[in-house]
């Protein structure tokens, strides 16, 4: 009896495990071949055959003094209480969504924002304060109004079925009813765009009557745009050169903004994005206006969507902000080719061409000629490098564009906003033709 104990026990035992493997194998494979469904909160997928691309940016600072808003928009210890802030951006890429990302990369509070619309402006334009009328749309951030953007963060919105054409204007409409409770507020000081500061919540209104006018952008760092697969961005770091001082209020002539233009004329580039993540007094090795290139650039370009490309066009701050002797200049000027380098490397783990552009020439400015010509002899030596075989996917030989042939260590007369270092919307223009449209071919 005990062996056919055993022998019960056992078959028992196997008929079991082949009863449970059975019941696992069938609900693994019902798991793989039964589609779950969606949760009622995931964000829409972006669909067959389109990816998001950053189409605007405005490269996150920290505010200095001079920059914040006027009063009464900026108390002893806090700033936009309840305020709306309505400003226009120039976006690049077209599509039928958009979401929008707020910074609050130099905050030292969190962020409150209670309302976010957008709209087309009105009669298309850069700067104004009215909207088309049937054109405003609520933004929302996980299906509600109101977000917060906390110490240092940046918040992305939902998408919003909104249609973009490329190269045209949007507004963007902010009311934060309790403000930053600090005066740390993350901007882009350099906007060469006006917006409109207005006390209460006027996120809706057609027109905001009686705002106040500032040529800043507050809080709004990206646009993104559902675009074809094709499409891509151009990602560009840079200076007050790029950022666009000596341009037009209003009037989107710095070189990135020309530069957009010839690429957009052109079929086999009008799928293009430009993202100007430039700043007023930026360096690439040292803090400034900003955080330095080699510190920001995961922020400013690896991070953001759709980048295939990256020009840089800095280096001439580095150079004028070191002594003007034999051994501080040959110390910058070797740690700029090392981050030049180290520029090149990061970038091209992301798969990214960088194309580097060289350096213009600034002889006869008061702030950074020496009688010595010490800070020359680095700008000509950083470009020699720059031209080099094997450092650059391709080289943008701005210098060659701009200077005097007469004169090679200055601009050319006309071209200059009359400080001998930056230029006027007709140099940028030449900036802008001095870059070959053929580098961004996407079969390049």
């Amino acid at each position: 009896m005990k062996p056919f104990r055993r022998t019960s026990f056992a078959a028992l035992l196997g008929t079991c495990v082949v009863v449970l493997t059975l019941v696992v194998t069938g609900s693994a494979v019902t798991a793989l071949v039964t589609p779950r469904a969606p949760a009622a909160t995931a964000a829409p997928a972006a669909g067959p055959g389109r990816h998001w691309v950053n189409t605007w940016t405005g490269m996150p600072q920290l505010t200095e003094p001079g920059n914040l808003p006027p009063a009464p928009y900026t108390g002893a210890d806090s700033v936009l209480v309840d305020t709306t802030l309505r400003q226009t951006v120039r976006v690049t890429a077209g599509g039928p969504r958009i979401r929008l990302r707020f910074s609050n990369a130099y905050g030292d509070t969190p962020l409150p924002l209670t309302a976010v619309t957008v709209a087309l402006p009105r009669d298309g334009k850069a700067g104004v304060s009215g909207v088309e009328p049937g054109s405003l749309r609520r933004v929302t951030f996980a299906g509600r109004d109101a977000t917060t953007v906390p110490v240092g963060a940046q918040v992305v919105s939902d998408p919003l079925d909104f249609e973009l054409r490329a190269g045209s204007q949007l507004t963007v409409t902010a009311y934060t009813a309790r403000g930053q409770a600090s005066l740390a507020l993350t901007s882009h000081p350099g906007s060469r765009t006006t917006s409109y500061l207005v006390h209460g919540d006027h996120t809706r209104d057609t027109d905001l009557v009686g705002a106040t006018a500032v040529d800043h952008w507050y809080l709004l760092s990206d646009v993104e745009v559902l675009a074809p697969a094709r499409a891509a961005a151009v990602a560009v770091v840079g200076d007050s050169l790029t950022d666009g001082r000596g341009s037009t209020t209003n009037g989107n002539d710095r070189w990135p903004d020309r530069f957009f233009d010839r690429l957009r004329s052109r079929p086999a580039t009008s799928d293009i994005a430009v993202l100007n993540q430039a700043a007023g007094g930026n360096r690439v090795l040292a803090d400034g206006l900003g955080p330095n290139v080699l510190a920001r650039l995961d922020r400013d370009v690896l991070s953001r969507s759709g980048v295939a490309w990256l020009i840089v066009f800095e280096g001439v701050n580095d150079i004028g902000t070191a002594a003007a002797t034999p051994e501080a200049q040959r110390a910058v000027t070797d740690d700029l080719i090392a981050g030049y380098r180290q520029i090149v490397v990061r970038a091209h783990a992301q798969g990214i061409k960088v194309y580097g552009a060289t350096l213009t020439p600034f002889g006869g400015s008061t702030l950074y000629d020496d009688p010595a010509r010490e800070r020359e002899a680095s700008r000509q030596r950083v470009n020699a490098w720059i031209r080099g075989a094997g450092h650059f996917d391709a080289v943008i030989d701005f210098d060659r564009a701009v200077r005097d042939p007469a004169a090679p260590d200055r601009l050319l007369p006309a071209l200059h906003a009359g400080d001998w270092l930056h230029l006027n919307p007709e140099g940028y223009r030449v900036l802008a033709e001095a870059v070959p449209g053929g580098l961004f071919s996407r079969t390049r």
